[in-house]
């Protein structure tokens, strides 16, 4: 499974998540770092990617147009990178089934325990 992180998220997180995240990308990696909501939900599709935002943005997307792609809300608030990292990294068996579930569009992820 591989992420589509944000603008919002930090570009660094693709190189401290390759262990576990093979493949993913950083929307500025793929020249997305202006692109609307919309022209990213459609890369992702296109490119078999899971989109992870801390903006609800991709919410409202994922209820309104459903998977494929799937979306990852990070609620996290002011979060730093490494917070995030490991929030992505524990919980990566729960993003795994969320991705496995053909139904599922949209998983929020809370702050790490």
């Amino acid at each position: 499974m591989r992420l589509l992180l944000d603008q919002n998220l930090s570009r660094r997180l693709v190189e401290m998540l390759v262990a576990e995240y093979p493949g993913s990308s950083h929307v500025a990696e793929i020249g997305l770092d202006t692109a609307t909501d919309n022209t990213i939900w459609e890369y992702a599709h296109d490119h078999d990617f899971v989109i992870v935002s801390k903006d609800s943005d991709f919410r409202q997307l994922a209820f309104l147009l459903g998977p494929p792609p799937k979306a990852i809300w990070l609620r996290v608030g002011n979060a730093t990178t490494l917070e995030v990292l490991d929030v992505l990294q524990q919980h990566r068996d729960v993003i795994t089934e969320f991705n496995a579930n053909d139904q599922e569009a949209l998983l929020v992820l809370p702050s790490a325990v």
